[in-house]
Parts: structure tokens; sequence; C-alpha cells
């Protein structure tokens, strides 16, 4: 496989959002990290903006010869752009516009939907083949369903194109995915404190079980509970990025994968079933 694989072409997604009588404690308060601030932009000359660093999450058609573009950007987050003339034949753009390829890229507007101005390609990152492929096709579709138009988070750009070395380098994937997972739901503001419990307020104990309430946070585990059960050991594991040992792999597999059906609203991710369906051939 190459990378010129197209883009998952989902539809264009829309964008990311009397006192009580002293005798009663009030609830704990959540240890989901609060949501984290709007970051400022760097203000653009007559709504021009040049030399942004991004890369292409997918596109889809518009009208006969055009493509809108979703794109990842370091300092204004996911954006919509029009490229005009895409399509045609003799197109510039049709060799640039490729996924897992960093660009510098322009366009103007203010709307939520901008016109493409340029976009070069920059290179200096291997080429994502066979489950690296795949693997980079479920990190778009994540920032494409989880991210919110116009909100800047470079921290996780950056942690974006690491993820994408590591992979193209052949890293484990399990280990790579989980890492990014977890610095997703933080940059997002809704990553709740692994090491706290929040039914004592006590450190989470290595040698006992618990379940991770995805608003709250974890607490020891219940027979009743139908959530994934995780020793307190994969929890601390989890907030060092420690993914050596088995159980923690496996356990923060099933984790993540409810934190994230959580965030979604139960909406399926077609690459997690694509990695289903190939396992089942």
């Amino acid at each position: 496989m190459s990378t010129t694989t197209p883009a998952l072409h989902d539809p264009a997604p829309a964008s990311i959002v009397v006192p009580a009588p002293a005798a009663i404690a009030p609830p704990a308060a959540p240890s989901v990290a609060p949501a984290a601030p709007r970051r400022s932009r760097p203000p653009a000359r007559d709504g021009k903006i040049t030399g942004q660093p991004a890369f292409v999450l997918h596109s889809y058609p518009h009208k006969e010869t055009s493509l809108i573009v979703d794109v990842f950007t370091r300092e204004y987050g996911r954006i919509a752009l029009v490229a005009k003339g895409a399509k045609r034949p003799h197109s510039q753009l049709r060799g640039v516009l490729q996924t897992f390829q960093p660009l510098q890229a322009g366009w103007t507007g203010k709307s939520e939907l901008r016109i493409l101005t340029g976009a070069e390609w920059v290179g200096g990152m291997l080429p994502l083949e066979k489950t690296a492929l795949l693997c980079g096709f479920y990190l778009n579709e994540l920032l494409v369903k989880l991210l919110a138009r116009d909100d800047p988070h470079p921290v996780l750009f950056d942690h974006y194109v690491a993820t994408l070395n590591q992979l193209a380098h052949n890293e484990p994937p399990p280990i790579v995915l989980r890492k990014f997972e977890r610095a997703l739901l933080k940059e997002t503001g809704v990553a709740a404190d692994l090491t706290r419990c929040t039914a004592t307020r006590q450190a989470v104990d290595a040698g006992q079980v618990y379940v991770v309430d995805p608003e709250r946070g974890p607490r020891p585990a219940r027979a009743a509970d139908a959530w994934p059960r995780i020793t307190g050991k994969t929890l601390l594991d989890m907030e060092r990025e420690d993914y050596l040992d088995g159980a923690t792999q496996a356990q923060s597999k099933l984790l993540m994968r409810f934190l994230l059906a959580h965030q979604l609203g139960g909406a399926t991710l077609n690459t997690r079933q694509i990695l289903i369906d190939l396992m089942q051939l």
C-alpha cells in the first residue's frame, strides 16, 4: 500500500461542543480535566494565511473539478478548505494533497469554508505502509470526529507528527496508538486523572481492580459493573506511558475503546471496522 490511498470519504463532519442543607456533603468534584482554554492564533493579514504546517485528514468532491479538504494545522486546528480545480488531470494540487505528508498550506477567507491558495510538500517523513497506513487513517478519523473546527491544538499537532514517524519506523502500533488516544483526550479536556480514585480521593492502588467512569475517573469495581475492569497497575502504567507489560497493553486497549466510544456517542469508527473485517479473513 502507498500513501496515495484515498482518504476516507465520510460526509463532511459537523463543527464540533436553593442551596443544599449544610448536613448534606457536596459530591466529590469530577477528576476529568477541565476543557483546555481556547488558544490564540497568529493574526492574519487581510484574512490571508501562508506557510502554515498542515496535514490532510481527508477530502471529498466539491462540484465538478474541486475538492473540500479537511486539514489539521498547527496554529489554527482543524479547518476545511476548498481546493479549486484539484480534480483536474494536470492540477499541481493532485499530487500534493495526500494524507500523511507534511505540507505548508495557505488559504484566504474567514468563513468556516476557506479557499486554499497554495500547498507545498515539505518532505522529511517516511511513507506509511501496510498496518501502519491503516493506523494512520484511524488517527485521522479520530481527529475528524473528535476535534472541533477552528480550535488550535499545537501540542496535539506535534504529537500527531511524532506518532506518524513512530508508525513509519515500525514501532509497535498498539503502544503508539494508546499513547496518541490518551493525548487526544487530554488535549480536548476530557481525560480523567487515572492516578486518583474518585470514591476515596486517595491514590490508585496498583493491586486493586477499578472501572473508569468517563465523566469522573477511576473508582473501585463493583460486581454489577459492565464497564471494563482495569487493575490499578494498568492505570498507573498508562499515566507513565509505560506499555511494556502485556496485561497493560490488553487492558488499556479495552479501556481506551470504551472511553472513545463514550466521546463519540456510540458512532462507529470506519477504520476500526476495517481492522475487524481484515482479522476475520
